[in-house]
Formats: C-alpha cells, structure tokens, sequence
C-alpha cells in the first residue's frame, strides 16, 4: 500500500465519523452524546487514523530488530501511560478506580485479593475449595488465579495487573507482525504491527480489570507459534508442548477460545499444501490434535463445554426474549439469525445518550472496528482470487469459528465478546489493503455509504426501542 492511499483510506475514515456523528446528534438533538463522550470519540479515531497514516510510512523500511523495537517499545509507553492515568481517571469519575458499569471486573479483582490471602497464609485447600464452589466454570477461574499470582507478589494494587495488560499488548502488536509476515508477506506484518500499536481498544482494555487482553494475547500468540511449528517444521518437545499449554491456558479465560484454537489448527493441517506437511505427517498432527481435544472432554473443561453449548449457545432467541423482558421493541430484529450476516462489523457504534457509560466512551474505538470490518471482509475475497486460501486458512478458521458462536450465542451484541476477534480483524484488513485494486476501492466507497446509513439507523433503533423517537 502507498503513502498516499493509505492516508486517502484514513481521511474517509476520519470524515465518516465526523459526519455520521453530526447526522445522529443533529438528527436526535435531545438524545445527543455529551460533550466529553463526543470528545473521547473524536479522540480515539484520530488516533487510530492520524498516527497510523504517520508511523507507517516512517516505519515499513526499517530492518527487523529497529521495526521490533519502535514498534514494542511505542506500544508499550502508550499503553503502560494510558493504564496509570486511568486508574485515577476511573477513581474520579466512579470513586471506585474501576470501569464504568464495573460488574466482572469486581469479582475478579475481589476474588483475586481473597484467594491471595488464603496463598500467604498457606490455606492452599482454601483456594481449591472456593474454586470449586463459588465459580461459574473453569473459563472463569483463569484471570482469578492470574490476579492472584500478581497480588501474592506484586501487593493488591490495580496498576500492576493493568501493566502487565500493557505489556501484553504490546508484544501483541510483535506476534501479529510474525503471524502477518509469515503468512501474508512482510508488508502486510508490518502494516498490522503498526495498526495494532495505534488500535484505541487494545490500548483501553489495558485500563480495564476484565480479561479480554490476557484472553487475545494468549489466543493470538497460540496461533503464531501453531502456524511457527507448521511452516519451519521443527517438531521439537517445546515447539509441540507450547502451543498446547497456550490451549489449555486460553480454556481457562473462555472456553470457547481453546474450542477454535483446537478446530483452527486442525483445519489449518488439513488445507496445508504437501511440500508444508505431507500426507502421513496430517495424518499423525491430526489424530495427535483430537487426542488432546477428547483428553480435554474428559476434565472439567469438557464438561465445561457441554454446559456452555446447551445454555449459551442453544437458545437463538436470546436476545430478542432480553427485549421483551425489558418491554423494549424491535426484539424480532435481536435474533441471532439476523444478526450473524454482521458478524464482522457488529456492534456498531453507539452515537446517543441511551447506552451504558463504558460503551460511549469507546464508541470511537468501535467506529474504528466498524470502518476496519470492510477490509477485513475483502481479505477473504482477496485470498481466494490470489490462491492464498490454504495460507488463510489457520486465520480464518479460527476468526470464522470464533465470530459464528459469538453471533449464535447470548453474546451476539455484546462488545466485550467481540474483542478477542480484533487483532486478527486487523491483520485480514493488512492484508486487503497492501493488495487493494481500483475496483475494490469503488466497492469500498459503497461500504461507507452503507455504514453511515446503518448507523443511523442502529442508533435510532436504540431510541426507538425504548419509545424516545
């Protein structure tokens, strides 16, 4: 991608914004965001955009080891100032030091300082026992024990566990760039890298007590080593063990994670062409794959599983029963089935006073994720006209798979459950845009028209359901 296309893409995006935001706020003036929501939003899109147009340019010819340390290092300082302030930001405005609307991020911290007590003063089965009763399945008992490790050590602060988030999406922005490089050539790593060091949500859910960043970086850098032991074929002890221990860990923090790292690996074995694994060597990966798996059915994460799809993943009505309950309308439009085309752009951005806090101060962030999702799309497109399908196809299986039982679950339009799709979002966009053609730039001109409209539409259908329009 050149300089100026890039910056081309980035000015739409920029006006786009601006433009659906004056229409919603002009268009339902009572209902308007208050200025300090308007003034986060502006500012995340301009971070996003303006500083990627500037540092990409600047940074795509460097060597390796410079590119690994501007990126890392940049990264990191913007997210570990982000984490501090926030912390005092967050105790100003909520009293608490936590998020707006903080609910999981409580029990999280809270159970993280007792099992640390229980830790020091050596009432192990303390810890053994409340796991088993009070959590709600094993995908809840990772971050818990995380926060319990860093408190035992570091003190009960809400910063260290905040940093270490920094950290991790930091060296994030690195995996992607390997995972990118590997599989999509090196200008499209090096692209993502730098749209992940300026992407506003993975630097604001490292001012956040919820897991979403130690689920992302332990699902992505899983797929970058499974893809690492595929491509160099250096089937050694560690390069087998890591990527399943990074499984079995992901389990820990959602289930459904650890089920499509699982499928994407096997789909990505299977599709691989015979000079990358040969017949017998799919043969011997793909029963060694579904031993692991059948061994994970047969612990508490198994169980686990079979629970999550009956209750959670069973019902498509989910969320259209939710509307009803609250006596909201437009709860046939909630179901799962018409919510699934979107699930690449969906949630879209909350542009009126009628949401939670937290998700006004990011709708920005989400507008960014909104424009992002035509790329990513296109990536899919892109691969097969290229013939780069069987490449694609430990990303795609993983971020497909991932997206279909979000958007057929009860989490269809929740955000949060939609982050950990963000990072490989980014890097199918990379790559759509450094092999974009003039025709595919016209079909993108089209997708913002359409999203302007559909957030018009999605934001009046947020008042209307509550009879304020």
């Amino acid at each position: 991608m050149g300089t100026r296309l890039l910056r081309h893409i980035n000015l739409i995006g920029i006006g786009l914004y601006v433009l659906a935001l004056i229409a919603i706020s002009v268009a339902f003036k009572a209902h308007a965001l208050q200025p300090k929501w308007m003034l986060w939003g502006m500012g995340e899109v301009l971070f996003f955009f303006l500083l990627t147009a500037v540092f990409y340019p600047r940074w795509k010819n460097d060597d390796p080891k410079r590119f690994w340390r501007k990126v890392f290092w940049t990264a990191f300082a913007i997210r570990a100032v982000y984490a501090f302030v926030m912390c005092y930001y967050y105790y100003w405005e909520t009293g608490i030091g936590f998020e707006f609307d903080a609910a999981d991020s409580r029990w999280y911290h809270d159970t993280g300082v007792y099992l640390s007590k229980c830790l020091k003063k050596g009432h192990i089965s303390y810890i053994f026992r409340y796991l088993n009763a009070y959590t709600m399945g094993w995908s809840d008992q990772g971050f818990p024990l995380w926060l319990t490790l860093v408190y035992t050590i570091f003190g009960r602060s809400w910063l260290v566990p905040r940093l270490f988030k920094a950290l991790m999406s930091a060296y994030l922005c690195i995996v992607v760039w390997k995972l990118g490089s590997r599989t999509f050539g090196e200008r499209t790593g090096r692209l993502a890298a730098v749209m992940c060091v300026f992407t506003p949500i993975l630097v604001q859910i490292c001012g956040v007590h919820t897991k979403e960043m130690e689920m992302i970086f332990l699902s992505i850098l899983a797929l970058e080593r499974m893809d690492y032991l595929i491509r160099s074929k250096r089937y050694t002890v560690w390069n087998i063990l890591f990527p399943i221990l990074l499984i079995g860990l992901a389990f820990g923090f959602r289930t459904i994670v650890g089920m499509c790292l699982v499928f994407a690996f096997l789909v990505f074995v299977a599709l691989s062409s015979p000079d990358m694994v040969g017949k017998k060597g799919k043969i011997i990966t793909m029963v060694a794959t579904v031993i692991v798996f059948l061994v994970f059915l047969f612990t508490p994460i198994g169980r686990e599983m079979r629970i999550i799809y009956r209750l959670k993943f069973s019902d498509l009505q989910y969320q259209s029963n939710r509307y009803e309950s609250l006596g909201m309308k437009h709860g046939e439009l909630a179901q799962s089935w018409v919510l699934a085309p979107g699930a690449f752009v969906l949630p879209l951005s909350p542009m009126v006073e009628e949401s939670p806090d937290h998700n006004k101060m990011i709708h920005g962030s989400t507008f960014v994720t909104n424009f992002l999702a035509f790329f990513a799309m296109l990536a899919i497109v892109i691969a097969f006209r290229q013939k780069k399908w069987r490449d694609f196809s430990l990303i795609g299986a993983y971020e497909l798979s991932y997206l279909a039982l979000i958007m057929f679950s009860f989490a269809a339009n929740s955000e949060r459950y939609h982050e950990p799709a963000i990072p490989l979002l980014i890097l199918m966009a990379a790559y759509a845009m450094t092999h974009l053609r003039r025709k595919d730039l016209r079909i993108f001109y089209v997708y913002c028209g359409l999203l302007f409209i559909a957030l018009f539409v999605w934001n009046w259908l947020k008042l209307s359901a509550r009879g304020m329009v």
